[in-house]
């Protein structure tokens, strides 16, 4: 490769996670600096709602809220402007304590005076005790101040989210921000209206930090990666601003987006933004990238680029193309550690939605995110994506590997909590993490998703906790036997019984995915499976669990096969832009977003206790039938 230095921007954009950087980024940047390139990264996401949720941020929002007619603003937002003082006198102190900066101020926002409270504390009256007690009592004690200020400060901070919402924004999501515009959007057209609508205050926010970040950097190469479709819409308009202000820039987009729903793009208008879309691994069609940018190979040699032709460029009339030159990838040993130099690590906001302590993992606390294994070993269920690079393609690294990264990472951050993110991390590796751990002496706190599979003993449970394990997550999916065979998922319920039971026995908190509206699934099964759960609930085995609904994918065996799942695919419309979820009919007609409603209004109170001694007819607003499982299911497959 040339010598001609190119300095690489990567960013993360709006909207991912608040309390812990979202992964990809960090992996790019490190493995670019493992090959000599001058890389840099940014976190525009984060930078974006700490903007917002400041002082002067709520100035801006009050006066755009001013701006409308007084009779257009609703009740949510008369009460913002009637306690605006009160917000843009804690809007600081209550991030910086979320920030973990000012733990002090607990003791205030315990007290109940110091937050102005909106819609969002209402919810706290689900848990008010009936003698006129505390009503969080339950859930932290006489103790816990922090986390109950951290509670109470979250519930604060959305109050504050919905004014922006209903005043300035009505995409605006802390994490789903504007995810219509792009998920499974067969047409550009609507992502491109809203672009080219003028800029409201959010938009504007975002493109003053583009426009600082590039300042501040001077790259000649930005890479956007976009994980959900709730980073999309941040992700153009980040791009927009900085082909406004140079467009000699090379702006590249890819991700977990890109890599699942626009892997049959052809619309042009998306060059317009980008110069380059890449799919699956980054670093292999970045490498080649840069290659090209530095003369030292063309364009035809670029690896699974899509790329727009340049008008009357061999008569192709910018029409979009997709080069692949079929090099390999860089192999999981050696794409090097991944690093957090350059983000804010402490500025990110450990927020507290949910009480349950297992569900909080996700947004509570700053973890070193880490890969266990690139891929999954198992990669045979029928939901799944399972014919794409990210899960298709299995590639591990040694326990000695991996335990060099963790060091490395510990010594960079300071910080040795670590969430693995693997689709499902191998019990043969994770013992040999493990025992690596424990020769090395190397004390960290983990956690990470796996399948429910019968490797996990009750010993290798134990091994795990000692070397820092404190949760796992994993799919149950539909809690029946007959659909997790049609699902290939490769275990049982009373399996995963035993399984979550030792984590559980071991001191290590569960997570259970679960699903509803399988093919073929009837209302029998649903209500069946929910007995199974609350079995496992009661049982102690699972303290926290999730309810999907289930999406039928074309990448997906029962996308690619709906005949032997006894599905009629919808056809699809023409598609230019995103092509992911596909409609299918099935022939039991079952209403699964009736459903949907009781089996989530029942998780979540099983997660906090509640519940658990009722039949589980009574979540159901329709009559049901009686649960053909035993109520002593789950205890007999403990035994």
């Amino acid at each position: 490769m040339p010598e001609t230095p190119l300095r690489v921007l990567s960013v993360i954009p709006p909207m991912t996670q608040l309390n812990t950087p979202y992964p990809s980024t960090a992996d790019l940047t490190g493995f670019l600096r493992s090959r000599g390139v001058d890389a840099v990264q940014e976190d525009l996401a984060l930078a974006l709602v700490l903007r917002l949720f400041s002082r002067d941020g709520l100035v801006e929002i009050r006066s755009r809220i001013e701006a409308t007619p007084e009779r257009q603003r609703s009740p949510r937002v008369q009460a913002f402007l009637a306690q605006f003082e009160r917000y843009r006198t804690t809007i600081a102190p209550a991030v910086a304590f979320l920030q973990g900066r000012d733990p002090t101020l607990a003791h205030r926002i315990c007290s109940r005076s110091f937050l102005p409270e909106g819609s969002r504390f209402e919810s706290l009256d689900v848990y008010i005790d009936p003698e006129g007690g505390d009503p969080l009592a339950w859930a932290f004690g006489a103790l816990g101040l922090e986390d109950r200020a951290r509670h109470l400060a979250t519930l604060y901070l959305n109050d504050v989210a919905d004014v922006l919402r209903e005043a300035v924004d009505p995409r605006f999501e802390f994490v789903r921000y504007a995810e219509s515009l792009a998920q499974s959007q067969a047409s550009f057209e609507p992502l491109a209206a809203a672009l080219a609508e003028p800029l409201n205050l959010v938009d504007e926010t975002l493109r003053a930090l583009t426009l600082a970040a590039i300042a501040r950097h001077a790259p000649q190469v930005v890479l956007l990666s976009i994980p959900f479709p709730g980073a999309v819409y941040g992700a153009f308009r980040i791009a927009q601003a900085i082909k406004a202000r140079d467009p000699r820039i090379v702006t590249v987009l890819g991700g977990g987006f890109v890599n699942t729903e626009l892997r049959e793009l052809k619309e042009p208008r998306v060059f317009d933004y980008f110069d380059y879309v890449t799919l699956d691994d980054g670093e292999r069609p970045i490498l080649a990238l840069l290659d090209h940018l530095q003369g030292g190979r063309g364009r035809s040699r670029l690896v699974r680029t899509f790329f727009r032709d340049a008008e009357g460029d061999k008569g192709k009339n910018g029409e979009v193309r997709y080069v692949n030159l079929g090099e390999a990838d860089i192999a999981f040993a050696e794409v090097g550690t991944p690093t957090w130099d350059g983000l804010p690590l402490d500025r990110y906001l450990s927020v507290l939605d949910m009480l349950n302590p297992m569900h909080r993992l996700w947004s509570d606390g700053r973890w070193n995110k880490l890969t266990v294994a690139h891929g999954c070993y198992w990669k045979k269920c029928s939901f799944c994506d399972v014919s794409l690079d990210y899960i298709s393609r299995y590639d591990g690294a040694s326990a000695k590997t991996l335990v060099d990264r963790i060091e490395a990472i510990i010594a960079e951050t300071g910080q040795t909590g670590f969430h693995f993110v693997d689709e499902a991390a191998p019990p043969k590796a994770l013992k040999a993490l493990a025992q690596e751990l424990l020769d090395r002496g190397v004390a960290i706190s983990w956690w990470g998703n796996i399948r429910f599979e019968k490797s996990f003993t009750p010993e290798l449970c134990r091994l795990l906790a000692e070397s820092g394990c404190i949760a796992v997550s994993g799919g149950l999916e539909v809690a029946s036997d007959r659909l997790l065979q049609l699902m290939k998922k490769g275990v049982s319920v009373d399996q995963v019984a035993r399984v979550t039971n030792a984590f559980t026995e071991a001191g290590i908190l569960v997570h259970a995915y679960l699903m509803y509206g399988f093919p073929t699934q009837t209302v029998q099964d649903t209500v069946d499976a929910l007995e199974y759960v609350r079995q496992l609930f009661e049982s102690g085995c699972i303290q926290s669990g999730f309810f999907h609904r289930f999406a039928c994918t074309v990448h997906s065996p029962v996308g690619q096969d709906p005949d032997a799942f006894g599905v009629k695919l919808v056809p699809l419309p023409p598609i230019t832009f995103a092509k992911n979820d596909v409609r299918f009919i099935d022939p039991t007609g079952v209403d699964h977003d009736t459903l949907g409603v009781a089996l989530n209004k029942a998780l979540y109170n099983y997660m906090h206790g509640i519940g658990l001694e009722q039949d589980v007819r009574s979540w159901f607003a329709d009559r049901v039938p009686r649960t053909r499982v035993p109520r002593n299911f789950i205890a007999r497959a403990l035994r």
